[in-house]
């Protein structure tokens, strides 16, 4: 059941469904699905692809890479959501991206406008400000702490919301060699990052 507060389901309800998903019970994600699907379509996915079709198809690629990957998932006293949320924002950016490369936004302008106008988050409230300012200089500082390479990996692919094929060529290599750094990079940021 979800909490009324946030809507996201209880912590212990998610990792039963999470194990089970772990150990190959594909009905799992079902319940996955019907949790978190509507709000990550409505409220990361649209806002970011304002094309109904491309939309629903990251929502369905984000479950499948969340399904390939599930082994992966370590919950740190976090909801899924997170890790899904995280899955569908760079899945809807790369679609994006190249959905604009190839010249046929530029009619869809206005419509993300109004999306982005009726459908995206409020500010956070002034009581979370000094909270967001703190969490941006823990970032910064752990970014600091490690290798140059995986910090600008971070900084290009997470923070600059570039998309992987741009950052690989920023940093002068492959696609597949970017995805390697950017993973390695993730796992050194965990270490040093505050809990």
């Amino acid at each position: 059941m979800k909490d009324p507060d946030d809507g996201l389901v209880p912590l212990n309800e998610e990792l039963a469904v999470i194990e089970r998903l772990k150990q190959g019970d594909r009905s799992a994600a079902a319940e996955l699905y019907e949790w978190y699907s509507d709000r990550l379509y409505r409220r990361v996915i649209l806002p970011k692809l304002p094309v109904v079709e491309l939309a629903e198809d990251v929502l369905r690629d984000t479950y499948r890479v969340a399904l390939e990957k599930i082994q992966q998932f370590e919950p740190r006293g976090a909801s899924i959501f997170f890790w899904l949320r995280r899955i569908a924002i760079n899945r809807a950016i790369d679609v994006y991206r190249s959905y604009k490369r190839k010249n046929r936004l530029r009619e869809l302008a206005p419509i993300e406008e109004t999306i982005e106008r009726t459908m995206s988050t409020p500010p956070p409230s002034p009581e979370r400000g000094s909270e967001i300012a703190d969490t941006k200089a823990q970032v910064k500082a752990s970014l600091d702490l490690l290798n140059s390479r995986y910090a600008q990996a971070l900084r290009l692919r997470l923070l600059e919301d570039r998309d992987r094929e741009e950052c690989a060529e920023v940093m002068g290599v492959s696609v597949g060699n970017f995805d390697v750094i950017l993973h390695r990079a993730c796992k050194a940021f965990r270490k040093v990052y505050p809990p």
